[in-house]
């Protein structure tokens, strides 16, 4: 559980192609990416079992999505936390693209 005080962070870490979520430096998550032209394309989202129940993964994908938008991207939601993240905020609807099969095989490429 989190001490209380302990102020959660998100960081880009470009060089492994996701977002991290940090507890007092350890790192509880993360939210993974590749990009694809103007898009990027989120395809998996994990907690630590240990940070579990605490809100950080909407956190987390909150933040990386504000992040998306301020880069100039849209977002593709591959994975499917991020996915239902989008179903409860409308906000981001206006840069939202679909998974589509093309992205899919791409993304399948890319990760290889």
């Amino acid at each position: 559980m989190t001490q209380p005080g302990t102020t959660p962070t998100v960081e880009r870490n470009d060089t492994r192609h996701r977002y991290e979520i940090l507890l007092d430096g350890t790192l509880a998550g993360f939210t993974a990416y590749r990009d694809h032209d103007d898009q990027r394309v989120f395809h998996h989202t994990e907690i630590d079992d240990a940070f579990a129940g605490q809100g950080l993964a909407s956190l987390l994908v909150q933040q990386a999505l504000t992040d998306t938008r301020t880069a100039g991207k849209r977002i593709v939601p591959v994975c499917p936390y991020v996915a239902k993240y989008l179903k409860g905020h409308d906000e981001f609807s206006d840069i939202t693209d679909p998974a589509t099969p093309g992205i899919l095989d791409w993304l399948k490429t890319e990760r290889a």
